[in-house]
């Protein structure tokens, strides 16, 4: 834990923590008081971005291969893709507190948003990407899922996020080339939206599988499968709410096969358990559902969830004596 100052106040944050649910690539190196890593905004060879995670600089960073540095609230926005106004939001109602002794508390009110301060994001020029075609991911699926690009942004792969009702709220600009990504800002932060929503509720799918990135739903799609994903290694309680509203009955938790993503799993599982039936996909010996479709086939992709799906209705009928549809 370690203090940073969040609009005033002094708030008590678990700095590794917030950073654990996110992938700094392979090589990452935490100690007690700093992340060294590569970094997560650049193609980036060789261990070049730090975070400080404790003691009188805690939660600045810098990246000594561009030259960019910044505080605590920065990084988290550009992590999850929202404004530094929405993670302070985030990290007051989180860690929130008077943290010296006789501090009087204090509650800063946030900022309420009206729907007209949203950006609504340009249309994308549709069409198929190479890059993820290179990455398993079908035509059909593609054009199912309206990916592009922008006309003024050469090299990245569009990948729009819609709301569950299927209007345009933000824009995932992936490089095809490296690591690099963003958002069209001010857009809908991805925290209140759920990729893939609007074809489930369009469809009245009642299976899907929950996934990280919006290229590893895309990857269950491609194998017949319905999924969808949250954007990251965290599930929002807008995101949560959004998936108890849905005609999801059946998830299953396919987080990345690392630390971050088991965490993923857990939470969701507290989160929705009792308004969904929940089990976990088990991706071997791969990271995640693109790694595993791209090793093995879509076919043995589709097998792995009906795996999963078997798993669960054994023990439904074990337990509760009644069939999983």
């Amino acid at each position: 834990m370690a203090l940073v100052k969040v609009r005033g106040q002094t708030l008590n944050i678990d700095i590794t923590e917030e950073l654990a649910e996110y992938d700094f690539g392979y090589g990452a190196r935490w100690s007690a008081d700093k992340l060294i890593a590569r970094s997560p905004f650049r193609d980036d060879k060789t261990p070049s971005f730090y975070v400080h995670l404790a003691g009188e600089h805690a939660g600045t960073w810098g990246d000594s291969g561009s030259g960019q540095k910044g505080g605590l609230l920065a990084l988290l926005a550009e992590l999850r893709g929202e404004t530094t106004e929405d993670v302070a939001d985030y990290l007051t109602a989180k860690y929130g507190a008077p943290m010296k002794p006789g501090e009087p508390i204090r509650i800063t009110a946030p900022k309420l948003r009206t729907r007209e301060t949203v950006k609504t994001p340009e249309p994308i020029t549709q069409a198929i990407s190479p890059y993820l075609t290179k990455r398993g991911i079908s035509d059909e699926v593609q054009r199912m899922f309206a990916v592009g690009y922008g006309e003024d942004k050469p090299g990245f792969t569009a990948i729009p996020w819609y709301t569950p009702d299927g209007k345009l709220a933000n824009v995932k600009y992936r490089s095809t080339r490296g690591k690099d990504f963003f958002y069209v800002k001010g857009a809908t932060p991805i925290a209140d939206l759920v990729y893939g929503l609007d074809v489930i509720n369009e469809r009245r799918e009642e299976l899907a599988v929950l996934c990280e990135g919006e290229i590893d739903a895309l990857s269950w799609w491609t194998a017949g499968i319905p999924a969808i994903a949250v954007g990251g290694a965290s599930l929002s309680p807008a995101q949560a709410d959004a998936i108890k509203r849905s005609s999801i009955r059946t998830l299953l938790l396919g987080g990345d096969n690392d630390a971050a993503g088991r965490r993923l799993n857990e939470r969701t599982r507290d989160n929705l358990a009792g308004y969904v039936d929940i089990c976990t996909v088990n991706y071997g010996d791969c990271n995640d559902a693109n790694d595993y479709l791209r090793r093995y086939g879509a076919e043995a992709l589709r097998n792995l969830s009906n795996f999963s799906v078997s798993k669960l209705r054994d023990i439904s009928l074990h337990f509760r004596n009644i069939p999983v549809k």
